[in-house]
C-alpha cells in the first residue's frame, strides 16, 4: 500500500472523529506486515481526560484484527473535519502518549515503525521512523528492577 493509500485511509477515519470540543478531527491507519489495514479516529469526551487519540483507538482495532507485534506502519492526519472533506495545512504527528503506545507495539514486533503524518488536506507529509520520534521510550525492559 502506498502512503498515499495509507493517509487516505486515515484522512477517512478522521471525518469519523468525535471532536466536539476541540474541532480537530484525527484519523489513524494502521497497516500490518501483512498488508492488513485498520484505523481508528478521535474521540473525545466532556470530561476532557477520558478521551481517546485516534492512534490508540486505531492500536486496539490492529490489536484485534492482526495483533501489535504485527504493526508495520501508521499513518495520521488531521485537521478541520466538520465539513464533507478534512481540511487543514499542517502534518498531524502522533502526541506523546500515542507515542509511548506505538513504541510497546514496535517492541513487540523488533521493529521501527514508520510513521507517515499528513495534514488534514494531505497535501503536506513527513515521514519518521518511530525511533525519531521517541529516542528514549519506556519499554518493557525498564521495568527490570521491578519487584
Amino acid at each position: 500500500m502506498t502512503d498515499d493509500e495509507l493517509i487516505a485511509l486515515a484522512r477517512a477515519a478522521a471525518l469519523k472523529a468525535y471532536a466536539p470540543y476541540s474541532r480537530f478531527s484525527v484519523g489513524c491507519a494502521v497497516m500490518s506486515v501483512n498488508g492488513e489495514v485498520v484505523t481508528g479516529a478521535n474521540l473525545e469526551n466532556a470530561c476532557y481526560r477520558l478521551g481517546l487519540c485516534a492512534e490508540q483507538s486505531a492500536l486496539t482495532a490492529a490489536q484485534h484484527a492482526f495483533g501489535l507485534a504485527k504493526v508495520a506502519r501508521v499513518a495520521v492526519a488531521g485537521g478541520d473535519g466538520s465539513g464533507a472533506e478534512l481540511k487543514g495545512e499542517a502534518p498531524v504527528t502522533p502526541c506523546g502518549g500515542c507515542r509511548q503506545a506505538l513504541l510497546e507495539a514496535s517492541l513487540l514486533g523488533g521493529r521501527d515503525i514508520e510513521v507517515v503524518c499528513a495534514s488534514g488536506d494531505g497535501a503536506a507529509v513527513e515521514r519518521h521512523q518511530l525511533s525519531a520520534l521517541i529516542p528514549h521510550g519506556f519499554g518493557p525492559a525498564a521495568l527490570g528492577d521491578s519487584g
